[in-house]
């Protein structure tokens, strides 16, 4: 019999316990009047069938205590109490058990009131914030690489009716010294050269100009623009050599020297093969999105391979339905696969933990 008990009680000790947060907290006696274990400050802890503090069990409850109600989305605060969806203007985020608006890009909650979200737009009166006006008409609000801004960046200017706002008026050929000058191409009859066309530069027309891609490298002008930007000698300019190994590419319209060593050229980019997650082991093998199953596939080491979010597992090592255990509530696989918790007493698993509270030492539970 005394094996037997030895036994259960090795068995219970493999199990992780944890004091609720609102339990008391203990510590050891000082007024010397006690003696032997309890001289120690030794405490008895029972599973516990208790949901600790901002955790409840809910309707739609799986397991018990399941609920964060100072983090879940559909049960913010309280069971049931969802936060609103998120749209093309603002997201919610459940924080310490209230619905905290978020604006997106580009809009703003200007009057205060959460109810009706992100009311305001970026415009000339709220040009990246909340009543930051741009004033001068020919500086309007403007989306600069995801930065609202007044007006273009120096030395760029406004122009509202190119395809391009912001412009470049000493060397743009269409508006060359200002907003819609053009400039002949021809320089009204000029000479011509190979691969060359007049232009602007200096904010005046009549520039000798190379068309895309090409470069006067050898300085004679008579023959034009008679190098390609496009070889491993004039990568992008001319006399930029591509390293040894690399290979001249277009690249966001630019000659640009490919790929560094450990990434391989594929479909016009660089990728690393080994990490890449759509070209994963081999250009165009793309490894599997699984982000509504508690996880998703990651390229490691050149092979798709499942990935689990915290608080998530693959217990079944079924790959296919994902990480399908959720080891933060599931108190058959409590903070691990198979780590069970005490189903005769309720005891429920928070957090991937056991739930305990102290209890009386007949009562048969662990001792610390």
């Amino acid at each position: 019999m005394a094996a037997f008990v030895a036994l259960i009680a090795c068995q219970r000790q493999t199990v992780e316990f944890t004091l609720p947060p609102e339990q008391p907290s203990f510590q050891i006696p000082t007024d010397g009047g006690a003696s032997g274990e309890a001289d120690a400050g030794l405490i008895t802890y029972c599973p516990s069938s208790a949901c600790p503090a901002g955790h409840t069990t809910c309707p739609t409850s799986r397991f018990r205590c399941d609920v964060d109600l100072n983090t879940d989305m559909n049960n913010c605060g309280a069971c049931g109490a969802a936060c609103p969806k998120e749209t093309t203007k603002e997201s919610y985020e459940c924080l310490g058990g209230a619905c905290v608006l978020s604006c997106q890009e580009g809009n703003y909650d200007c009057d205060g009131i959460p109810d009706n979200g992100c009311e305001a737009k970026s415009d000339n009166d709220n040009c990246g914030g909340c009543g930051k006006k741009c004033p001068d008409p020919d500086k309007p609000c403007l989306n600069i690489s995801s930065e609202f801004v007044c007006g273009c960046k120096s030395p760029q200017v406004y122009c509202a009716n190119s395809p391009i706002p912001c412009v470049n008026p000493k060397a743009d050929d269409k508006n060359c010294g200002g907003c819609g000058n053009v400039c002949d191409s021809t320089n009204g009859g000029a000479p011509s050269y190979p691969n060359a066309y007049y232009g602007c530069s200096s904010g005046q027309c009549g520039a000798l100009k190379c068309v895309e891609r090409m470069g006067n490298c050898d300085g004679d002008v008579t023959n034009g623009c008679e190098a390609s930007l496009m070889t491993n000698q004039n990568c992008g300019g001319c006399g930029l050599a591509c390293p040894a190994g690399q290979e001249c590419r277009l690249y966001q319209g630019v000659g640009t020297c490919m790929c560094e060593p450990g990434k391989t050229f594929c479909n016009g980019e660089c990728y690393d093969l080994k990490s890449d997650f759509f070209n994963c082991g081999a250009c165009g093998n793309s490894c599997r999105f699984l982000t509504k199953k508690g996880g998703a596939e990651a390229c490691l080491y050149g092979v798709c391979t499942l990935q689990c979010w915290s608080g998530k597992a693959d217990c079944n090592g079924n790959t296919a339905d994902g990480c399908e255990t959720d080891t933060d509530a599931d108190p058959n696989n409590c903070g691990a696969c198979g780590n069970t918790c005490d189903a005769v007493a309720g005891q429920a698993c928070v957090g991937g933990k056991c739930m305990v509270e102290p209890c009386d030492p007949d009562a048969g539970g662990i001792t610390r």
